[in-house]
């Protein structure tokens, strides 16, 4: 599995934390680029994995605080 499918599965099962380390180290970004990578690709599994999603998009970030 490359770097890209596992942040995917991240994701989409609500591991965010798990998701913007993974993205830091694919990318050898700080945390503002991974959090720009994050949104991007969170609105890209929304549109493209849809079914995966098991909350909505108000309900899926409530309770991680930046």
């Amino acid at each position: 599995m490359d770097a890209w499918q596992s942040i995917d599965e991240h994701i989409v099962q609500r591991r965010i934390i798990l998701a913007m380390q993974a993205i830091r180290e694919a990318e050898g970004c700080s945390l503002q680029p991974a959090i720009d990578l994050f949104a991007e690709r969170l609105e890209f599994l929304r549109r493209t994995r849809s079914d995966d999603f098991t909350v909505s998009s108000e309900e899926y970030g409530r309770g991680v605080y930046t």
